[in-house]
């Protein structure tokens, strides 16, 4: 049997780092994790050949050889996914969706005849034997949730490692919390469920074993949803990067609270994690409650986020703007927040009403509803009816963007979370192609593009107040670059 695997194309957005990836010589940042956990539930004898549209095209060839066609794919790939639908449907492939697109959306495609909703792992075993009998269902589904503690370790087999900035592992699968406007507990529940800890070390090791040796992105939606075992977890990672001679950046999602548990803060830091992406959401304790972000309410954000960075990681934020009860005032608040904090990679999104979620309902029920999300947060395209007015939420917004990624705001920033950041934990040095992307750096950023004053002023004064911290100046001004143009979009 011959299985095509095909993650559509990624349109420019935040998370893409598409203009930045050049530097640093590669194609995509993540690989498609849902398609190689899939692939590696399908029989051994059966012939995979994955195509992630990010790295290469798909070829008529690809889908001409394929007896089924599996494609897996995020909101904001909806038409890319349409149009590789389209045309393996044309040479009368049959195709199979998953993924969050189809979870939430499958009627937004009528066209798609397979589909299956929700987690893979218990409908794999029906699926495959009536791919064997060449007598598919129009919908697989099973209401269970999955136990982790039998997920395979991903096909790394199937994709070329140099072509991506960070490799991605999975440990949990859903939220405690019970945000609004999240589609994550739609699909996953508010149960955490967890791989055990022998099977996460399996899989980097895995990673090892077939040459990676860069950055890991464990990509729970909140990496401390069960912080007994998450700990558990942690406590084998700092015995695991301690056996290594180089050790391996770690990267996750998790909620606040995190600062709550120096315990579960310490150990994060010895594990190995550099970076960790944390939904700050609003500075406004209204609209906090407004949408359920509980986790967040009753705190001092500012000192919760410096808390994080002195302790030896980089917080990456998540803001929103179109609550309810936001007022005219909510742009300049978040301004002064996100610059007076440090969090240099601010990801500030239009709120967006997500298929199956309580805001979608709400929304729904109060008539508000105008269009389905694109699921792109740089997309100025409001798809439900504000309470603010809708020409200042959308211009406020854009120029909010704009301010915060015009290159002075950006370099100032840096320099805030540098004052603020205590590198601790496993370290490594430079690589060699760090080395190259800041050589190639030095002439984008400090002789063709705008901005070339505020950069060269940057990089000197990281030199000299922060010379310990160089690597990470280098790397947030190549990320700057990134985030310049894609704001620029808004």
């Amino acid at each position: 049997m011959n299985i095509l695997l095909v993650s559509p194309p990624t349109p420019a957005s935040f998370w893409s780092y598409k203009h930045a990836l050049p530097l640093i010589s590669k194609k995509a940042a993540f690989p498609p994790l849902g398609l190689l956990t899939v692939a590696a539930m399908l029989p051994e004898e059966w012939n995979l050949q994955l195509v992630d549209q990010d790295v290469r095209r798909l070829r008529h060839k690809d889908i001409e050889r394929a007896d089924y066609v599996f494609i897996s794919a995020m909101i904001v790939q909806a038409d890319a996914a349409r149009e590789v639908i389209r045309r393996c449907q044309e040479v009368g492939k049959p195709v199979i969706g998953g993924g969050p697109l189809f979870t939430t959306g499958h009627e937004r495609f009528p066209e798609l005849r397979h589909v299956v909703l929700g987690e893979a792992e218990y409908v794999m075993p029906e699926l495959i034997e009536d791919m064997r009998r060449g007598a598919l269902r129009a919908v697989y589904r099973n209401e269970a949730r999955p136990d982790l503690d039998q997920t395979p370790v991903p096909r790394w087999d199937l994709i070329n490692f140099k072509h991506y900035a960070s490799m991605s592992v999975q440990f949990s699968r859903g939220c405690p919390f019970n945000c609004e406007f999240c589609d994550i507990i739609v699909m996953y529940g508010r149960t955490p469920r967890v791989k055990t800890p022998e099977q996460v070390i399996a899989e980097l090791d895995a990673l090892v074993a077939a040459g990676w040796r860069e950055s890991v992105f464990i990509v729970d939606d909140n990496f401390i949803g069960h912080k007994v075992k998450a700990k558990a977890l942690l406590r084998r990672l700092v015995d695991w990067q301690r056996s290594r001679r180089v050790p391996m950046p770690l990267t996750t999602e998790a909620s606040l609270n995190l600062v709550d548990d120096p315990e579960l803060l310490d150990l994060m830091v010895r594990a190995g994690f550099t970076q960790v992406f944390v939904g700050i959401e609003t500075v406004d304790e209204r609209s906090l409650l407004e949408c359920a972000k509980v986790q967040n309410t009753n705190r001092d954000m500012l000192d919760a986020v410096r808390t994080i960075q002195n302790a030896g990681m980089e917080v990456m934020g998540g803001f929103i703007v179109g609550f309810d009860n936001d007022d005219r005032g909510v742009f300049d608040r978040m301004r002064a927040f996100i610059e007076e904090s440090g969090v240099v990679t601010a990801m500030v999104g239009l709120l967006t009403a997500l298929p199956e979620t309580q805001l979608f309902q709400r929304l729904e029920q109060e008539g508000r509803l105008l269009r389905e999300s694109t699921g792109n947060n740089l997309d100025a395209i409001l798809n439900f009816k504000p309470k603010l007015d809708r020409d200042v939420l959308i211009n406020g917004y854009r120029s909010l963007v704009r301010r915060l990624y015009a290159p002075r705001s950006y370099y100032q920033r840096a320099l805030n979370f540098l004052e603020a950041y205590r590198p601790q934990g496993p370290r490594r040095g430079p690589t060699f192609v760090e080395f190259r992307a800041f050589v190639r750096s030095l002439w984008i950023l400090g002789v063709l593009k705008r901005g070339r004053r505020a950069y060269w002023m940057y990089l000197v004064k990281s030199w000299l107040f922060h010379r310990d911290k160089f690597s990470e100046a280098v790397r947030l001004a190549i990320l700057g670059l990134h985030f310049r143009k894609v704001a620029a979009m808004v």
